[in-house]
């Protein structure tokens, strides 16, 4: 929210989730990603841009004859922004806590803006909406467990989920934060239950040197574990991971190569909004999180 309220980029659904923050963030906090001073921030820009960049990629192959399933989705507001861009697919599902769940649906069903569009793609019988869940023919919300496929996959399944839709899934810091064995079973009943689908994982890498170890104890004082950083040591093991459960093609980069990939007049724009004078800083920052993501593709798209 703070990110976009300075420019960076536009997002007018975010307000409706997220109140305006009073304390101000560094520069280097709103594009690289950070863990400081018992402070969990996100590096935003060069995060959202790659993971859009991808999206759109994948929405453009199957001319958005597609589902997407975003998995720890929270007050995410992708649903609405491709809404306005005409590039919503045959269905979009976001996947999280059901505390998480209720306090979304609680926002949506208080404001129109957020409301109306659900509304304006809705088509056929009445909408299905309670504390946990909302059920319309384009987007569903679902409370469930990640780490229980068995039980994400019946919940899906009775929001209209198709398994013979080419099928999209997003986790952004969510991984990590599941043990190996459980991230490892969710990957793999994707695999296996989907005959053409692409995952997008975005989280932390590297984590093995000093700078990641920093990272990983200022979170441990917070009593926040990263249960599944081991599989975060570089980028070859977050490929491994992918390939391991049935995957076929993986690929992984750090966010210093996103960032480096990014439409270069709009870096430049962004730079000018603040000063950033730690670039050594920002450029580590950068090279502790990646961008991976797999496919696997039974029609040769």
């Amino acid at each position: 929210r703070f990110a976009v309220s300075v420019g960076y980029w536009e997002d007018p659904y975010i307000q409706y989730f997220v109140r305006q923050a009073k304390e101000r963030k560094a520069p280097e906090i709103n594009r690289g990603k950070w863990e400081w001073e018992w402070e969990h921030l996100t590096g935003y820009y060069a995060r959202v841009h790659g993971v859009s960049y991808l999206i759109k990629a994948f929405l453009e192959k199957t001319e958005c004859n597609c589902q997407i399933v975003n998995l720890g989705a929270g007050m995410d507001t992708l649903f609405w922004r491709l809404k306005d861009e005409n590039l919503l697919p045959r269905k979009y599902f976001e996947v999280d806590f059901p505390m998480i769940v209720a306090r979304k649906i609680h926002n949506i069903k208080s404001k129109p803006p957020l409301s109306k569009p659900i509304m304006e793609s809705h088509s056929g019988d009445s909408l299905l909406i309670d504390s946990h869940s909302l059920d319309s023919s384009r987007y569903s919300i679902v409370g469930a467990d990640l780490r229980f496929s068995s039980d994400l996959e019946e919940k899906l399944k009775k929001h209209s989920l198709d398994i013979h839709l080419p099928t999209l899934l997003v986790a952004e810091c969510v991984l990590v934060y599941m043990t190996p064995q459980q991230s490892a079973n969710l990957l793999k009943w994707a695999a296996s239950t989907f005959p053409v689908a692409m995952v997008i994982n975005y989280e932390q890498v590297n984590m093995r040197d000093r700078f990641g170890q920093i990272m990983i104890e200022n979170l441990q004082r917070r009593q926040c574990n990263l249960a599944g950083v081991e599989l975060c040591s570089s980028l070859d093991s977050q490929r491994e991971r992918l390939l391991l459960n049935g995957w076929e093609n993986a690929r992984a980069i750090d966010m210093m190569k996103v960032y480096s990939f990014l439409p270069q007049a709009d870096v430049k724009r962004i730079e000018a909004l603040e000063f950033l004078d730690e670039k050594e800083l920002f450029e580590q920052l950068m090279q502790h999180y990646c961008i991976c993501w797999a496919s696997k593709d039974s029609s040769n798209l």
